[in-house]
């Protein structure tokens, strides 16, 4: 193509003529975005597309990405009547295997997750499996699952029709065309520059696979994925080899299966995953593999022949070796990068962007068009990411452990152990001293629980009680009883300042922020449907500054949203001053009496009510203390430059010893904010929940006259039958462990699920909570006259519904 053909301007510039970036295209037409134009730098699909094996498998731990992956088949079904291209789809189900008693308890209850999401997964045996797969031995199998409505595709084929279905649409698609360059000006993205010359552009979105972190680096955004490699063999035809037969799972043996031309396509995700292009990909590097490893394939295939004994005889057409992008976390990439407004992304799909990607355009398509995703996608969300991100080879080395992962058992609670420590508090020496068993989270090494004696310092995970629960019951009670001591200086902290501070953040928070100096607010951030972006507690400081308290995971996220969201012309800005402090949350009963020990400051209830907050002198440092709570108890968080923690931490753990003080965990922060109805945003809470089916009316300023994000959304919503309404769970028998996405049934029929789940110490009980749904509405009533059971691992249990509080629902703990 000649350089006269390339456009000067458009509205939209696609990089990647994958599936991802096909299906963005097909999207954005269908929606009547025609300005558009796709560059591939060589052929469509010459990337990673070409040699995916193809399997479309719908159930993931989120609704929204399985509801995600339900428009991929959706769109496949149609496409070809659509387009006159063939596609390859076909619906022939997929089965996945158990063959240990762990493994089936995951899998019965992925069959409850799944029908809490609406899908059909049947638990079989293994005789029904074989009847589903008779080429394979079931001599090991406990039990199987089947979803029908899973499948598999052609990926080159269906890529090429979502191709022509967006040339049908207007959009203009052009190969042989490189990227050199990503123009950016005042934060914004300005226009692409080719190798045939530049376009001038709103918007850019980049579906270049394992290029993307390359292209990204253009303007200035970061893309956290890697490439690994990875294989699969393709057989010659096989007798006994139906056209129908499902794809097949077998994640005991780390292996995948499905039909192709009588054959088999066979692969797996071995636990010594082999980076490549570690010094950038090569040039000219398109339709292309790499060297055939069978050393490295050799314990896969043994694998393999155990359950299917006929690849022992079986012709190798090809053993395909083909990189593709992989992310620290596997999952996918989506959205508008924090950095540069205008720059999407929709890359680092895990070998499954084929299941992905009429999903993934479907959605990113909305967010380019629209300013925000169809519905809530945090898991897949860039905004995901941390600072921890940007180094590639940390990136690469927790890649390499999540690729190893893929198919070993997802344990609850489970954390990654490569590339830690990285993020440290000042504390974490003492910690570790003290037993500390930890997690991370973006990075930052946090006490998840506190060894004794006795008690394993490690984590060992288990479908059932894991063996810290005694430890977590210990530290939990520590709280209700006495006093406790968490370490929670990972907390994103931001400053808001400026003449128009709080003018900006009233327009920005639902919650009333005029408020005088010493106030503490907690509050929601809505988006313009009413859901909830950000939850989190807003400090007062002066007339001109406020202080922002969020969780570790949200800082990017955060951050991003309040900033884009400041009012044009409003002098106000935004500082992000995580690292510059600790923070050190003393609760419990003796709280007051511990912290008196070591302040000159009235910290009475008269002299410090709850919801204030105040500089007060601690130890000799000075400290911003929040009269706030995240477990129910009487307490502060104390906030503090980071070179006072160490001494302030010793100065609590002495004034604390005569009052029972307790170093604490997040694994108990979990267990107390359960009992206490608390919200955490990306369980209860999220951008498609609105405060007032959340239970979070309260904390919105709907009374006032004052304008806010969200506002009109939210009357609307309130001149109408909520659909929904978050209500807590317990279950009477305490062996009963609830994970979250238990179904929820109400007089026997599907109402929800649960959003999270946990134990109850102070109850002796399981605790969970969850939406009960109904399209005709819900409200109070409904819900209180329902009886109720949960779905846990495929068997029914009697549940108790509540929508007060579990433990002090009158607060008299709180505010003591």
């Amino acid at each position: 193509m000649s350089a006269p053909d390339l456009p000067s301007s458009a509205r939209v510039v696609v990089i990647g003529g994958g599936i991802v970036g096909c299906s963005t295209a097909y999207h954005l037409g269908k929606m009547g975005w025609t300005d558009v134009i796709l560059l591939e730098r060589n052929k469509l699909t010459s990337g990673s597309t070409w040699h995916a094996a193809g399997l479309v498998g719908q159930l993931r731990t989120s609704a929204n990405i399985t509801q995600l992956l339900g428009e991929s088949v959706a769109l496949y079904k149609r496409l070809e009547a659509e387009t006159g291209l063939a596609t390859g789809w076909k619906m022939n189900g997929g089965l996945r295997l158990a063959c240990n008693a762990d493994r089936w308890t995951e899998v019965k209850r992925q069959a409850t997750t799944a029908k809490s999401f609406g899908l059909d997964m049947q638990l079989l045996t293994p005789k029904e499996a074989q009847e589903l797969w008779p080429l394979m031995t079931v001599d090991d199998v406990v039990g199987a699952a089947f979803l029908p409505t899973d499948g598999q595709a052609n990926p080159s084929d269906i890529t090429q029709a979502l191709a022509k279905g967006a040339r049908m649409a207007g959009v203009t698609l052009m190969e042989e065309i490189g990227v050199e360059a990503i123009e950016v000006e005042l934060g914004k993205v300005k226009a692409v520059v080719t190798t045939q010359g530049r376009i001038a552009c709103e918007k850019v979105v980049i579906c270049a696979g394992m290029w993307s972190r390359a292209l990204g680096k253009l303007a200035g955004v970061n893309i956290p994925l890697v490439a690994v490699q990875h294989q699969y063999m393709v057989t010659e035809p096989i007798e006994g080899v139906p056209r129908n037969l499902p794809t097949l799972r077998d994640p005991d043996r780390l292996t995948y299966y499905k039909e192709e031309v009588g054959g088999l396509v066979a692969g797996g995700y071995e636990p010594n995953p082999i980076p490549w292009a570690q010094k950038g990909i090569p040039d000219g590097f398109h339709f292309s593999l790499l060297q055939e490893n069978w050393e490295h394939f050799e314990p896969l295939m043994n694998l393999m022949l155990g359950r299917v004994p006929a690849l022992e005889t079986a012709g190798v057409r090809q053993l395909i070796n083909g990189p593709e992008s992989f992310t620290p976390d596997g999952n996918f990439i989506l959205g508008e990068a924090p950095e540069v407004k205008g720059v999407f992304v929709g890359a680092g799909f895990n070998a499954f962007g084929i299941a992905s990607g009429g999903g993934a355009g479907m959605a990113l398509a909305e967010w380019v068009a629209r300013g925000e995703p169809p519905y809530d996608l945090w898991p897949v969300d860039i905004r995901r990411f941390g600072a921890n991100h940007r180094d590639e080879g940390w990136v690469r080395t927790r890649t390499l452990e999540a690729y190893a992962k893929h198919y070993t058992m997802a344990w609850p609670a489970e954390e990654h152990a490569s590339g830690r420590p990285l993020r440290r508090s000042p504390l974490y020496d003492r910690l570790k001293a003290e037993g500390a068993v930890f997690g991370e989270k973006l990075g930052w090494e946090r006490a998840n629980w506190f060894a004794g004696e006795g008690d394993e310092p490690r984590d060992l995970y288990s479908f059932e009680r894991p063996n810290w629960f005694t430890a977590v019951g210990r530290e939990h009670a520590a709280c209700r009883e006495r006093a406790v001591l968490f370490d929670q200086t990972s907390f994103a902290k931001f400053e808001m300042v400026g003449p128009d501070a709080e003018a900006a953040l009233s327009w920005i928070c639902a919650n009333d922020v005029d408020k005088p100096p010493g106030t503490l607010i907690y509050t929601q951030l809505l988006n313009a449907k009413g859901g909830i972006e950000c939850d989190l507690t807003v400090a007062r400081l002066a007339a001109d500054r406020y202080y922002i308290v969020t969780g570790t995971g949200f800082a990017t996220h955060d951050f991003d949203w309040i900033a884009r969201n400041i009012p044009e012309g409003l002098d106000a800005k935004l500082i992000d001053v995580t690292s510059a402090g600790a923070t050190l949350s003393l609760f419990g009963p003796k709280a007051r009496d511990i912290l008196a020990a070591l302040t000159d400051d009235d910290i009475s209830n008269e002299g410090f009510p709850f919801g204030r907050v105040k500089r007060i002198g601690v130890a000799g440092a000075p400290v911003t203390a929040l009269r706030v709570t995240y477990v129910g108890e009487l307490g502060w968080e104390l906030h503090l430059p980071v070179e006072f923690a160490a001494t302030v931490f010793d100065a609590l753990v002495e004034a604390g010893r005569p009052h029972g003080l307790a170093l604490a965990g997040y694994r108990a922060i979990e267990t107390l904010r359960l009992e206490k109805g608390y919200r955490a945003w990306g369980a209860e809470i999220g951008p498609d929940h609105s405060p007032l089916v959340a239970g979070l009316g309260w904390a919105v300023k709907l009374k006032s006259n004052r304008n806010f994000l969200g506002r009109e959304a939210l009357e609307a919503q309130r001149a109408r039958p909520l659909p929904r309404l978050l209500a807590g769970f317990t279950v009477d028998d305490p062996g009963i462990v609830l994970l979250g996405r238990e179904t929820i049934y109400r007089n026997g029929r599907r109402a929800g699920w649960l959003s999270s789940g946990g134990f109850g110490y102070t109850l002796g009980k399981p605790v969970g909570y969850g939406y009960v749904r109904d399209p005709d509405g819900v409200n109070a009533d409904y819900v209180l006259s329902g009886s109720y059971e949960l779905e846990v691992a495929g068997v029914r249990v009697p549940a108790s519904v509540s929508l007060a509080p579990f433990y002090d629902p009158k607060m008299t703990k709180v505010k003591a």
